[in-house]
Protein backbone atom coordinates (compact mmCIF):
# COMPACT_ATOMS: atom_id res chain seq x y z
CA UNK A 1 0.00 0.00 0.00
CA UNK A 2 1.49 3.17 -0.85
CA UNK A 3 1.24 5.79 1.98
CA UNK A 4 1.08 8.78 -0.49
CA UNK A 5 -2.34 7.44 -1.64
CA UNK A 6 -3.33 7.08 1.80
CA UNK A 7 -2.27 10.42 2.48
CA UNK A 8 -5.11 11.45 -0.45
CA UNK A 9 -7.60 10.03 0.71
CA UNK A 10 -7.16 11.88 4.00
CA UNK A 11 -6.75 15.02 2.37
CA UNK A 12 -10.19 14.55 0.28
CA UNK A 13 -11.90 13.69 3.93
CA UNK A 14 -10.20 16.31 5.78
CA UNK A 15 -10.73 19.18 2.47
CA UNK A 16 -14.40 17.67 1.81
CA UNK A 17 -14.47 17.22 -1.81
CA UNK A 18 -12.23 15.52 -4.10
CA UNK A 19 -11.09 19.32 -5.56
CA UNK A 20 -10.39 20.28 -2.48
CA UNK A 21 -7.60 17.12 -1.91
CA UNK A 22 -5.81 18.14 -5.55
CA UNK A 23 -5.59 22.00 -4.77
CA UNK A 24 -4.16 20.85 -1.65
CA UNK A 25 -1.76 18.96 -2.97
CA UNK A 26 -1.01 20.02 -5.85
CA UNK A 27 -2.76 17.35 -8.27
CA UNK A 28 -5.65 17.03 -10.90
CA UNK A 29 -8.38 15.73 -9.32
CA UNK A 30 -8.13 12.80 -11.79
CA UNK A 31 -5.08 11.99 -10.48
CA UNK A 32 -6.45 11.84 -6.97
CA UNK A 33 -9.15 9.95 -7.92
CA UNK A 34 -7.41 7.55 -9.67
CA UNK A 35 -5.94 6.99 -6.03
CA UNK A 36 -8.51 6.40 -4.13
CA UNK A 37 -9.53 4.01 -6.40
CA UNK A 38 -6.59 1.98 -6.24
CA UNK A 39 -6.82 2.12 -2.83
CA UNK A 40 -10.51 0.79 -2.82
CA UNK A 41 -9.18 -1.83 -4.94
CA UNK A 42 -6.34 -3.03 -2.48
CA UNK A 43 -8.38 -2.88 0.48
CA UNK A 44 -11.90 -4.36 -1.20
CA UNK A 45 -13.96 -1.59 0.02
CA UNK A 46 -15.83 1.49 -1.05
CA UNK A 47 -14.09 4.39 0.90
CA UNK A 48 -15.80 7.38 -0.32
CA UNK A 49 -19.17 8.56 -0.50
CA UNK A 50 -18.74 10.51 -4.37
CA UNK A 51 -21.52 13.13 -4.80
CA UNK A 52 -21.36 16.37 -7.54
CA UNK A 53 -19.14 18.36 -5.78
CA UNK A 54 -18.63 16.77 -2.34
CA UNK A 55 -16.82 13.11 -1.58
CA UNK A 56 -17.36 11.94 3.08
CA UNK A 57 -16.19 8.94 3.83
CA UNK A 58 -17.41 5.39 4.22
CA UNK A 59 -18.81 3.57 7.77
CA UNK A 60 -15.59 1.26 6.81
CA UNK A 61 -13.67 4.19 6.02
CA UNK A 62 -14.32 6.33 9.45
CA UNK A 63 -13.74 3.00 11.13
CA UNK A 64 -10.43 2.90 9.72
CA UNK A 65 -9.55 6.77 9.84
CA UNK A 66 -7.46 6.17 13.17
CA UNK A 67 -5.23 4.02 11.20
CA UNK A 68 -4.48 5.51 8.64
CA UNK A 69 -3.97 8.39 10.15
CA UNK A 70 -0.93 6.90 12.47
CA UNK A 71 0.13 4.87 9.68
CA UNK A 72 1.21 8.14 7.64
CA UNK A 73 2.81 9.79 10.56
CA UNK A 74 4.64 6.89 10.69
CA UNK A 75 5.94 7.28 7.73
CA UNK A 76 6.92 10.51 7.81
CA UNK A 77 8.95 9.44 11.27
CA UNK A 78 10.37 6.87 9.64
CA UNK A 79 11.31 9.39 6.49
CA UNK A 80 12.79 11.93 9.01
CA UNK A 81 15.17 9.78 11.28
CA UNK A 82 16.42 7.87 8.05
CA UNK A 83 17.31 11.59 6.55
CA UNK A 84 21.11 12.04 6.78
CA UNK A 85 20.81 15.72 7.93
CA UNK A 86 18.50 15.00 10.87
CA UNK A 87 20.33 13.40 14.09
CA UNK A 88 17.82 11.29 15.11
CA UNK A 89 17.33 7.17 15.00
CA UNK A 90 19.78 4.35 16.06
CA UNK A 91 23.44 4.33 16.07
CA UNK A 92 25.18 1.50 16.50
CA UNK A 93 28.36 1.74 19.01
CA UNK A 94 30.68 -0.43 19.47
CA UNK A 95 32.75 -0.25 23.32
CA UNK A 96 35.45 -2.37 24.33
CA UNK A 97 35.05 -3.81 27.92
CA UNK A 98 36.82 -0.26 29.89
CA UNK A 99 34.72 1.85 27.89
CA UNK A 100 31.32 0.11 29.13
CA UNK A 101 31.71 1.76 32.36
CA UNK A 102 34.09 4.65 31.68
CA UNK A 103 32.89 6.79 28.81
CA UNK A 104 29.84 5.08 28.05
CA UNK A 105 27.89 6.14 30.66
CA UNK A 106 28.43 9.94 30.61
CA UNK A 107 28.45 9.59 26.68
CA UNK A 108 24.09 8.63 26.68
CA UNK A 109 23.86 11.47 29.78
CA UNK A 110 25.21 14.14 27.35
CA UNK A 111 23.42 12.51 24.22
CA UNK A 112 20.22 12.26 26.00
CA UNK A 113 20.34 15.92 26.13
CA UNK A 114 21.92 17.25 23.13
CA UNK A 115 20.46 15.01 20.54
CA UNK A 116 17.36 13.40 22.09
CA UNK A 117 16.47 11.67 18.54
CA UNK A 118 19.81 9.25 18.83
CA UNK A 119 18.98 5.72 20.83
CA UNK A 120 22.49 4.49 21.22
CA UNK A 121 22.94 0.50 20.67
CA UNK A 122 26.27 -0.69 22.63
CA UNK A 123 28.09 -4.01 21.28
CA UNK A 124 30.83 -5.22 23.50
CA UNK A 125 33.66 -6.55 21.77
CA UNK A 126 37.57 -6.53 21.62
CA UNK A 127 39.04 -3.72 19.65
CA UNK A 128 40.18 -5.68 16.61
CA UNK A 129 36.47 -6.67 16.51
CA UNK A 130 34.72 -3.89 16.94
CA UNK A 131 37.43 -2.32 14.69
CA UNK A 132 36.46 -4.50 11.86
CA UNK A 133 32.67 -4.57 12.27
CA UNK A 134 32.77 -0.10 11.71
CA UNK A 135 34.79 -1.17 8.24
CA UNK A 136 32.47 -3.65 7.36
CA UNK A 137 29.60 -1.13 7.99
CA UNK A 138 28.46 -3.38 10.64
CA UNK A 139 28.84 -0.89 13.34
CA UNK A 140 28.20 3.22 12.86
CA UNK A 141 31.23 3.20 15.22
CA UNK A 142 33.59 2.46 18.21
CA UNK A 143 35.67 3.14 21.31
CA UNK A 144 38.65 1.24 20.99
CA UNK A 145 42.43 0.96 21.46
CA UNK A 146 43.88 2.74 18.68
CA UNK A 147 45.32 0.30 15.99
CA UNK A 148 48.96 -0.46 16.53
CA UNK A 149 49.84 -0.08 12.82
CA UNK A 150 48.45 1.95 10.58
CA UNK A 151 44.86 1.78 10.11
CA UNK A 152 44.80 -0.04 6.25
CA UNK A 153 40.45 0.37 6.45
CA UNK A 154 40.99 4.27 6.33
CA UNK A 155 38.64 4.87 9.37
CA UNK A 156 38.51 8.29 10.94
CA UNK A 157 40.16 7.61 14.57
CA UNK A 158 39.03 10.78 17.01
CA UNK A 159 40.87 11.04 19.44
CA UNK A 160 39.52 10.56 23.34
CA UNK A 161 41.93 9.64 26.10
CA UNK A 162 45.73 8.70 26.46
CA UNK A 163 46.37 6.37 29.75
CA UNK A 164 50.09 5.83 30.23
CA UNK A 165 51.54 2.74 31.41
CA UNK A 166 50.91 2.52 35.74
CA UNK A 167 51.96 -0.50 37.30
CA UNK A 168 50.10 -2.47 40.13
CA UNK A 169 51.36 -4.27 42.96
CA UNK A 170 50.05 -5.65 45.99
CA UNK A 171 49.52 -3.86 49.50
CA UNK A 172 53.28 -3.73 51.15
CA UNK A 173 54.96 -3.47 48.10
CA UNK A 174 54.06 -0.18 46.39
CA UNK A 175 57.73 1.71 46.84
CA UNK A 176 59.42 -1.36 45.30
CA UNK A 177 60.50 -0.79 41.86
CA UNK A 178 59.16 -3.04 39.13
CA UNK A 179 62.20 -5.32 38.90
CA UNK A 180 61.87 -6.26 42.17
CA UNK A 181 58.60 -6.72 42.34
CA UNK A 182 58.13 -9.03 38.80
CA UNK A 183 61.07 -11.09 40.62
CA UNK A 184 59.33 -11.91 43.58
CA UNK A 185 55.59 -12.00 41.96
CA UNK A 186 54.10 -13.51 38.74
CA UNK A 187 52.57 -11.45 35.76
CA UNK A 188 49.04 -10.70 36.10
CA UNK A 189 49.14 -10.14 31.88
CA UNK A 190 47.04 -7.58 30.19
CA UNK A 191 46.28 -9.92 27.29
CA UNK A 192 48.99 -9.31 24.84
CA UNK A 193 46.90 -10.67 21.76
CA UNK A 194 44.78 -7.48 22.64
CA UNK A 195 46.11 -4.31 21.27
CA UNK A 196 45.86 -2.56 24.53
CA UNK A 197 48.00 -5.40 26.17
CA UNK A 198 50.59 -5.78 22.86
CA UNK A 199 52.06 -2.00 24.45
CA UNK A 200 52.05 -3.50 28.15
CA UNK A 201 54.49 -6.50 26.53
CA UNK A 202 56.62 -4.36 24.78
CA UNK A 203 57.23 -2.23 27.65
CA UNK A 204 58.12 -5.15 29.57
CA UNK A 205 60.02 -6.54 26.64
CA UNK A 206 61.78 -3.59 26.37
CA UNK A 207 63.25 -3.33 30.01
CA UNK A 208 64.46 -7.13 29.82
CA UNK A 209 61.42 -8.21 32.50
CA UNK A 210 60.74 -11.78 32.02
CA UNK A 211 58.65 -12.44 34.97
CA UNK A 212 56.87 -16.08 35.22
CA UNK A 213 53.24 -15.22 34.29
CA UNK A 214 50.48 -16.24 36.40
CA UNK A 215 47.08 -15.78 33.49
CA UNK A 216 46.58 -13.24 30.76
CA UNK A 217 43.41 -11.56 30.80
CA UNK A 218 41.63 -8.92 29.36
CA UNK A 219 39.40 -7.15 31.98
CA UNK A 220 41.32 -4.36 33.64
CA UNK A 221 39.14 -4.94 36.77
CA UNK A 222 40.10 -8.48 37.01
CA UNK A 223 43.47 -7.90 36.96
CA UNK A 224 43.60 -5.32 39.69
CA UNK A 225 41.32 -7.60 41.83
CA UNK A 226 43.89 -10.30 41.68
CA UNK A 227 46.84 -7.84 42.29
CA UNK A 228 44.98 -6.32 45.46
CA UNK A 229 44.28 -9.55 46.42
CA UNK A 230 48.32 -10.74 46.06
CA UNK A 231 48.07 -12.87 43.61
CA UNK A 232 51.05 -11.24 41.40
CA UNK A 233 51.51 -7.44 39.87
CA UNK A 234 50.84 -6.39 36.50
CA UNK A 235 51.33 -3.50 34.14
CA UNK A 236 48.22 -1.57 32.28
CA UNK A 237 47.14 1.23 31.21
CA UNK A 238 45.74 3.86 33.65
CA UNK A 239 42.29 3.46 33.72
CA UNK A 240 40.47 5.67 36.11
CA UNK A 241 38.55 2.44 37.59
CA UNK A 242 42.02 1.04 39.02
CA UNK A 243 43.08 0.39 42.85
CA UNK A 244 46.43 1.53 43.92
CA UNK A 245 47.59 2.02 40.70
CA UNK A 246 51.82 3.24 40.74
CA UNK A 247 52.61 5.46 37.75
CA UNK A 248 55.82 4.65 35.96
CA UNK A 249 58.89 6.60 34.90
CA UNK A 250 58.77 6.27 31.41
CA UNK A 251 54.41 5.27 31.19
CA UNK A 252 53.75 8.35 28.74
CA UNK A 253 55.91 6.57 26.40
CA UNK A 254 53.87 3.53 26.46
CA UNK A 255 50.37 4.49 26.43
CA UNK A 256 46.86 3.55 25.51
CA UNK A 257 45.18 5.38 22.66
CA UNK A 258 41.50 5.39 23.13
CA UNK A 259 40.21 6.55 19.99
CA UNK A 260 36.33 6.70 18.44
CA UNK A 261 36.46 4.77 15.04
CA UNK A 262 34.31 6.05 12.30
CA UNK A 263 33.64 5.39 8.56
CA UNK A 264 35.46 8.71 6.10
CA UNK A 265 31.93 9.13 4.88
CA UNK A 266 28.58 7.73 6.32
CA UNK A 267 25.53 7.99 5.03
CA UNK A 268 24.36 9.64 8.41
CA UNK A 269 26.62 12.59 9.21
CA UNK A 270 24.35 14.16 11.40
CA UNK A 271 24.20 11.24 13.86
CA UNK A 272 27.60 10.54 14.00
CA UNK A 273 28.56 14.61 14.40
CA UNK A 274 26.44 14.31 17.20
CA UNK A 275 27.99 11.17 18.74
CA UNK A 276 31.29 12.71 18.00
CA UNK A 277 30.77 16.47 19.86
CA UNK A 278 29.00 14.52 23.05
CA UNK A 279 32.10 12.33 23.43
CA UNK A 280 34.81 15.31 23.34
CA UNK A 281 34.37 16.11 27.31
CA UNK A 282 35.06 13.07 28.12
CA UNK A 283 38.71 13.53 26.23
Amino acid sequence: MDLRFVESLLAVIDGGSIVAAARAQGRTPAAVSQRIQVLERDLGVPLLVRRANAAEPTRICLDLMEDMRALVAGGHALKQRAAPEVAEGVLRLGAISTMLTGLVPPLLARLRESAPGVTLRIEPGSSAQLHAAVAEGRLDAALIVAPPEEDAAGLRLVPLRHEPLVLLAPPGMETLPPEEIFARLPLVAYDPQSWGGRIAERYLSDRGLAPQRLCALDGLEAISALVKSGAGASVVPDWPGLDGARPLADGALYARRIVAAMPPLSGRPACLAALAAALQPAG
